[in-house]
């Protein structure tokens, strides 16, 4: 096959890069050629797709069997592809996201049929939004549609996590190895399921050229599913220390401030338990199956991030956050006891 993918150097692009290229196919990427070297064996394109002239005389040869875009966030992305791409691509791509499924879920276990609704976050409800358009483009003008939508996929250098600042999970390992408190969000046994990006490449790349993907949405994701509790203690267990976990209301995280951003990453996502049904994949692409266990994920990912310093920068206002946290919730806890007293 012919497939261009559209930035294809981030974490679930550089798998989906990888397995195409060990697969034969032929693969350009379009990016702005910003994010270091590219994957040995494809063809560049380089140009910032928002440049929708220099993007158009780039392809004006060329035709593809599969078009993916990774950096489509709001429907006028949609709308400028399809005038890019319509008539020079059998399939495009959009990658959604499975927290743009209903939140709070009237059943955990999710299936393409859940509805899409996210109150909490507008990077779900604009997702939802540009699936709409994907879909209407499709009834209408018969563009060739296929919806991915992604969980929590991690793998080098990204330590999956539910509570982390701005720049990343390592200051959560740092802490881990210092033995300070980690904060764990809600009791810690919602269920979540993690999905190596190596296993997200398999099934993305089974959905590519294929003719029954053809006007549907797919999630890809592991079956295995996760307490938080067990996430945590899966890495501090890769770390040889003991987790000093502190167990916080997702409610009270979201109000305590610096943090916007967890309003819609808990509220709207984390926070819920959601197991997810991968029986549409497995008919679209026969033989799929998630192999990589997350513990055995994690410890790659761990060993990958402790041999690279540059992937351990601190982040000492997200440390002073949780201190705060840690001692607001230890005081609360003392106050009422010390009022209960009296």
């Amino acid at each position: 096959m012919k497939v261009l993918l559209i930035g294809g150097t981030g974490l679930i692009s550089t798998a989906v890069t990888q397995l195409l290229l060990e697969q034969g196919n032929e693969v350009y990427l379009l990016n702005r050629g910003k994010r270091g070297a590219l994957p040995q064996g494809v063809i560049p394109l380089t140009a910032d797709i928002n440049d929708e002239a220099k993007v158009a005389e780039l392809i004006k040869d060329l035709q593809f069997d599969a078009v993916a875009n990774y950096i489509a966030f709001v429907p006028a992305h949609i709308e400028r592809d399809y005038r890019l791409f319509k008539g020079k691509t059998r399939q495009y791509v959009f990658i959604s996201s499975a927290s743009a499924y209903q939140k709070p879920l009237s059943d955990f276990r999710v299936t393409e049929s859940t509805p899409l609704a996210n109150p909490y976050w507008d990077y779900s409800r604009n997702k939802i939004a540009c699936e709409e358009t994907c879909m209407k483009l499709y009834r209408e003008e018969g563009f060739p549609i296929t919806i991915v939508r992604p969980s929590h996929t991690y793998g080098n250098p990204y330590i999956p996590l539910g509570v982390h600042g701005r720049h990343g999970s390592w200051q959560v390992v740092a802490r881990m190895l210092a033995g300070k408190p980690v904060i764990i969000h809600g009791d810690g046994t919602s269920l979540w399921t993690m999905t190596h990006n190596s296993d997200f490449a398999k099934g993305f790349c089974g959905l590519l050229g294929n003719l029954h993907a053809i006007g549907e949405s797919v999630h890809i994701t592991s079956d295995e599913s996760l307490t938080w509790n067990q996430v945590y203690e899966a890495i501090a267990a890769v770390l040889g220390v003991k987790l000093n976990a502190l167990h916080v209301s997702s409610d009270f995280l979201c109000d305590c401030g610096t943090y916007d951003f967890l309003r819609g990453s808990l509220t709207g996502d984390k926070a819920a338990s959601v197991v997810f049904d991968n029986s549409k994949l497995k008919r679209l692409v026969p033989g799929f199956v998630a192999t990589k266990r997350f513990d055995q994920g994690i410890r790659e990912t761990m060993d990958y991030v402790l041999s690279h310093p540059e992937c351990q920068a601190p982040d000492e206002e997200f440390d002073r956050w949780c201190d705060a946290i840690v001692d607001a919730t230890r005081a609360a806890a003392e106050t009422v006891k010390a009022q209960l007293k009296t």
